[in-house]
């Protein structure tokens, strides 16, 4: 603890605390105007159309803005494998490869070696936003971005007394979360209830929603623009080689597990708020009609994070987003694997398995304070995997010095993205952006066609 103690000297805590826009910041709507040059052209305006419901929404998908901006924060030093978006809906439930529900971070297409600090401070400045969302008033605020760093630096202190593999073993189980974080009769309530959504939400109650028999084939359903079929060239180009190449990087035992299935269908499916416009699908396996296995096949491209903390050790993005989900999770799904084809990258992994998140949109005060508290130790506990939390505790000390420097970054930096939701409002009133919000049957059709040419 001692050399994490000595670095408050050259970083002190509270340097942490301040934000300030400066004048050559870049641009945030030319750095994402340039980040979707790589995507589907076709899809570039739902994702401007998402991002203009809220500034929390438009903060979700601007993890390259904030990754800009961090890399001119303090920073003590210490590196981790950080997840690179750890905004607080990139956190929930969802089930071990044994059956078991766990909480743990559930997103890593950004994460890479990086300060542990870009994590928190993304973190913080999320529950802030989420919070005026909700019209909490600023000591709410405050005090649901304290009590989460506070979560995570005292979790951070329990870790640096545990061994190594006690660390690694450690989880977040409902029966942990109820004893460690609900501590009223609501709390212990909302728990249950929030276990029971995760526990229906199921793979097989996607196979039952998402596909139908056609021509006496099992079928994925059409749901343009947001789930069509792509083009046909002898089977599904984007399915076969890419199938084969997957399977390379599996463990022997699994090729035994998925030689009972084989792959009778495909779709493309546009994703999140972030992702929207990389190259997604969904692939449907059958053992039998009544035995389906669905696995999310997902391009992945460069770190947000990777100009400022240095480029992945891994050739293949997919293969970086595998190798981080496993470093920084309790239990990973065992589906997790990687392929190229045209020199584009991809990671799989199973589309539901009893995931289940908060929806901030209504949440209360005491739920969100009490989302945060979980998603703090949940950091901490996946931060500690990759680094000494001996040194992190030492720094972080046993007050709440660096809890307040992470309050005043977390108001500053809401006031910053406010002011980039602005500019996207200004930049698609002024058509410097096309953005499209709900979708009729014919913009769909166009949406769906555009995408189609460019996937041939």
């Amino acid at each position: 603890m001692s050399i994490g103690r000595a670095l408050r000297k050259r970083v002190p805590r509270s340097s942490h605390g301040s934000w300030r826009e400066q004048k050559n910041r870049p641009d945030p709507i030319a750095l994402l105007d340039e980040q979707n040059k790589v995507r589907l052209q076709g899809l570039v305006p739902i994702r401007w159309g998402r991002m203009l419901e809220s500034p929390f929404v438009f903060m979700r998908a601007s993890a390259l803005v904030m990754a800009t901006d961090l890399a001119s924060t303090s920073n003590s030093g210490i590196r981790v494998q950080a997840c690179g978006d750890s905004h607080l809906l990139n956190f929930g439930a969802f089930a071990t490869p044994e059956r078991n529900l766990i909480f743990d971070i559930n997103d890593f297409d950004e994460t890479l070696p990086a300060p542990w600090e870009w994590d928190v401070k993304r973190l913080a400045a999320s529950l802030e936003v989420a919070g005026r969302d909700r019209s909490f008033s600023p000591a709410k605020r405050a005090d649901i971005v304290r009590t989460m760093v506070h979560s995570y630096r005292m979790l951070i202190r329990s870790l640096a007394d545990m061994t190594a593999l006690e660390r690694w073993y450690s989880q977040l189980d409902t029966a942990t979360i109820i004893q460690r974080f609900a501590k009223t009769a609501k709390a212990r309530r909302d728990v249950k209830q929030a276990t029971k959504q995760a526990q229906r939400r199921t793979m097989e109650s996607a196979f039952v929603k998402m596909t139908e028999v056609v021509g006496g084939r099992r079928r994925m359903v059409d749901d343009p623009p947001r789930i069509f079929h792509v083009p046909e060239r002898r089977g599904h180009p984007w399915l076969n080689k890419l199938v084969d190449l997957y399977r390379t990087t599996l463990r022997d035992d699994l090729h035994v597990l998925l030689d009972n299935y084989h792959v009778v269908d495909m779709v493309f499916k546009v994703v999140g708020v972030g992702s929207v416009g990389t190259r997604c699908g969904v692939g449907l396996w059958m053992a039998n009609d009544g035995d389906a296995l669905l696995l999310q096949v997902k391009e992945a491209n460069r770190s947000v994070l990777d100009t400022y903390a240095g480029p992945s050790a891994y050739r293949n993005h997919g293969h970086r987003v595998v190798m981080g989900q496993r470093i920084m999770q309790t239990a990973s799904d065992m589906f997790l694997g990687w392929a190229t084809l045209q020199g584009r990258h991809y990671y799989f992994r199973q589309l539901r398995d009893m995931k289940w998140s908060l929806d901030p949109s209504s949440a209360s005060v005491d739920q969100l304070t009490r989302w945060g508290e979980v998603c703090g130790a949940t950091l901490a506990q996946a931060h500690a995997r990759s680094t000494d939390p001996g040194v992190l505790s030492g720094y972080l000390g046993s007050k709440g010095a660096f809890d307040e420097a992470m309050v005043a970054f977390a108001n500053a930096y809401a006031d910053q993205t406010e002011r980039d939701y602005e500019r996207l409002q200004t930049a698609v009133k002024n058509r410097r952006i096309k953005a499209v919000r709900g979708s009729s049957a014919q913009l769909a059709r166009e949406i769906v066609e555009q995408s189609k040419a460019a996937l041939k």
